[in-house]
């Protein structure tokens, strides 16, 4: 049984009610437990994501804050996204990549990408990103295979933000150093999905939905869910997402899993949120997320302001990325027309790793190296 077959039974009005029926007794309830009684438990996770543990954030952050040192110690881990291509044949509204926009499309070509690796091992990154529209054709996995090799003789940690493939695609992949995929379902309700995915591949919810499980298949080290704050309810995407990844951590055991909380930023042709989440609502989800799963990464991107990336930092963050570009060789020649998003936090790497040591962190570039060979 695959999670589109629970997911396919689950009642969403009904644990929509539960959320906003928790009582604080069952929230105070939940944190007096010890930290392995609520490991995994969904209905714990619930209580925490509910109005009602609003005022009770001050204890879940002190909880959280210590099992995050306990799994994690003082250290941040960095990373910086890399934009190979802003080619797309997803109609997304919110996006700056959709496929209405009149934008200039690019794809980057050998000599491109390696302007961009100088520059960001320059910075001193060894952890990179890989991102770019969907575009199966144009970009799609052959484009990835050639990619792979060239960028693992550089970095010792490659992550995709793509769209998403078959099995057997990111089993050949991975035996060219992919180290972990990135795929958000953005929201968790079926209506709201197809409101905001009229045009396309992406515009099945389902065949999405599925993808995790075929990165469990393929032996994907990490694996990383997400959902898009703003699109409409936020609690109930969250604790959709929570049920998601306590399957798959249960039943693919040997990968590691990571969670991104992004929120709607402007972008070219973008929507205005329906369900904008505040910055204590952001801080409750780190919290809920930290203490219903310890060993999980949970990233910050820049896509926050500075001042609330170091404040929420000892909160159970594990994974930063720092000065950014969200557009297609944006690191050598910035051009603002084909951006996907604008980026809040424009701090540069040394001013991100000197507010990350202020804190009591150690900022980690590269924390690990295997013994890797091509097949």
């Amino acid at each position: 049984m695959s999670f589109v077959d629970i997911f396919a039974a689950m009642d969403r009005d009904h644990l929509l009610m539960s959320l906003y029926s928790t009582t604080s007794a069952e929230v105070e309830r939940i944190l007096q437990q010890p930290s392995a009684q609520i490991r995994g438990d969904v209905n714990a996770l619930m209580a925490m994501l509910s109005p009602a543990a609003e005022p009770y954030l001050e204890q879940m952050a002190q909880q959280a804050s210590n099992l995050t040192k306990q799994r994690f110690g003082h250290n941040i881990s960095l990373f910086i996204p890399m934009y190979l291509s802003n080619l797309c044949a997803n109609e997304c509204d919110y996006c700056g990549f959709t496929m209405s926009n009149k934008i200039k499309r690019k794809i980057l070509n050998k000599q491109e990408i390696q302007q961009e690796i100088d520059i960001v091992k320059n910075f001193g990154f060894d952890a990179i990103l890989l991102v770019t529209g969907e575009h199966e054709t144009k970009v799609g996995v052959d484009y990835f295979a050639e990619v792979l090799p060239h960028m693992k003789q550089h970095f010792s940690h490659v992550s995709l933000e793509v769209q998403p493939l078959q099995t057997n695609e990111y089993k050949r992949l991975v035996n060219l150093g992919l180290d972990a995929v990135m795929l958000y379902q953005e929201t968790y309700q079926p209506s709201i999905y197809a409101k905001h995915h009229t045009r396309g591949k992406k515009k099945d919810f389902t065949y999405r939905l599925n993808s995790p499980d075929r990165l469990g298949l393929a032996g994907v080290d990490k694996i990383g869910l997400g959902v898009l704050l703003g699109l409409d309810e936020w609690r109930l995407d969250a604790l959709l997402m929570g049920y998601h990844l306590a399957y798959l951590e249960n039943r693919y055991w040997r990968s590691k899993f990571s969670v991104s909380l992004p929120r709607l930023r402007p972008c070219t042709g973008g929507i205005v949120p329906k369900s904008a989440i505040a910055d204590k609502g952001l801080v409750q989800l780190v919290c809920a997320f930290r203490l219903f799963s310890e060993q999980l990464e949970i990233s910050l991107s820049t896509r926050e302001s500075s001042q609330f990336r170091n404040n929420i930092l000892p909160l159970g963050i594990t994974h930063m990325s720092a000065v950014s570009s969200t557009q297609p060789g944006g690191y050598a020649n910035p051009a603002s027309q084909l951006d996907q998003f604008e980026i809040s936090d424009k701090r540069s790497v040394e001013e991100v790793t000197l507010a990350i040591k202020a804190k009591g962190y150690a900022p980690v570039f590269k924390d690990w190296e295997a013994n890797w060979t091509a097949n």
